[in-house]
């Protein structure tokens, strides 16, 4: 049985951010029981783009700080890194609000500029690599940000991980998973278990529904979660917010794999009862993929209708260009300012949409892909 801590918060002031992370860590063991004196701790939030922490893309700086203080307060080493998706790591921090509580904790920030390979191929047939600052740090506090995620259907404990990869290294990830969802969320589970945070801490303050991970709409939740298993903290997130755990293709292989607190029948939950923190409404990121249970030919003939693809809005295009540059396939080109998507070519993991700093990007659903979220009233 795996224990899930949860605990409301009210806001971002760092007395409440205190208050609130003693409360949820204390059925854990506290922070002590996950760190030693000495030890080198590298706690990994969410970075994935500079935008301000009103926008719910990155884990808000006064997580970041409050989990910092509690971390040297047992003596030992603070750093905090990423990769992230656009601009370097420092650019993101300083824009995030992270790098100036790295600078007045007097923690050390971690660039991930160098990749090393992690051991031999996980389940999935995937030869991985991480940060070299991953491999060397004795403990990795996992700190992400709950949001919607158009590929993978949610982004919290595990998805957080794919951060350890550096740079450019994550568009071959993407090639070799293709538009197939559940080997990239294989990856993504094998990734996980090789890299071992010790902790988890899910910033579900102010999260992300709709259109997320970089474009969906902030929206309060007032939650922290917290616990030693990624997979399950990433139940009792879905939980939390109503949502089936097979919306998210992360929790959906966990499941198929039998992997520990993979279910909710495996995880005690504790702390703020969940019926207090679920809010009454949340918009799921849309339904990209469905298949009937039909033959692969069909299914290969039938793609358009039973995919969703990404579809640019020229009204709030700047045609800076940067979906094409890290598109994984090269499906994307920009001629005359205007972007165009080969559809052919498209694998649907809408690193354009995550990467676009416009918001520019929407989901297009195929005709049978909506026929399909309206039987199941999902639309």
């Amino acid at each position: 049985m795996k224990t899930v801590s949860l605990q409301a918060i009210r806001n971002y002031d760092p007395e409440t951010v205190a208050a609130a992370m003693d409360a949820l860590l204390s059925p854990l063991g506290g922070i002590k029981a996950f760190i030693c004196p000495g030890q080198k701790v590298l706690i990994k939030p969410n970075m994935l783009a500079g935008k301000a922490p009103e926008k719910a893309v990155t884990t808000h700086p006064s997580i970041v700080r409050e989990v910092i203080l509690r971390v040297q307060s047992v003596g030992a080493a603070a750093v905090v890194g990423d990769s992230p998706g656009i601009g370097s790591c420092r650019q993101v921090a300083q824009k995030c609000g992270i790098l100036q509580v790295i600078e007045e904790t007097g923690a050390k920030l971690a660039t991930f500029a160098e990749s090393v390979p992690i051991g031999g191929s996980g389940e999935g047939g995937h030869r991985l690599e991480v940060a070299q600052d991953v491999i060397s740090a004795d403990i990795i506090i996992n700190l992400p940000k709950l949001k919607t995620h158009q590929m993978m259907g949610m982004t919290g404990a595990v998805k957080n991980m794919f951060g350890a990869v550096v740079g450019m290294r994550k568009p071959h990830l993407h090639l070799q998973a293709g538009a197939d969802k559940a080997r990239f969320a294989c990856m993504l589970l094998d990734l996980c278990e090789k890299i071992k945070p010790a902790l988890t801490i899910v910033d579900a303050g102010l999260a992300m529904e709709g259109n997320g991970p970089g474009s969906g709409t902030p929206v309060w939740i007032g939650a922290l979660l917290a616990g030693d298993e990624p997979v399950a903290v990433d139940a009792a997130a879905l939980e939390l917010l109503g949502l089936p755990l097979t919306s998210c293709w992360t929790q959906q292989v966990a499941l198929e794999r039998e992997m520990k607190g993979s279910s909710l029948e495996q995880i005690q939950l504790v702390g703020t009862p969940v019926s207090d923190l679920r809010p009454a409404r949340f918009l799921p990121a849309k339904n990209t993929d469905v298949n009937f249970g039909l033959p692969p030919l069909l299914k290969k003939r039938l793609r358009r209708s039973l995919s969703a693809f990404p579809k640019i809005d020229p009204r709030m295009c700047s045609s800076c260009g940067l979906c094409v540059k890290h598109c994984p396939p090269q499906a994307m080109t920009l001629d005359s300012k205007r972007v165009r998507i080969d559809l052919n070519n498209c694998i649907s993991c809408f690193c354009c949409q995550e990467l676009c700093p416009e918001g520019a990007i929407e989901t297009q659903q195929g005709l049978l892909l909506r026929l399909a979220d309206f039987i199941h009233g999902r639309t």
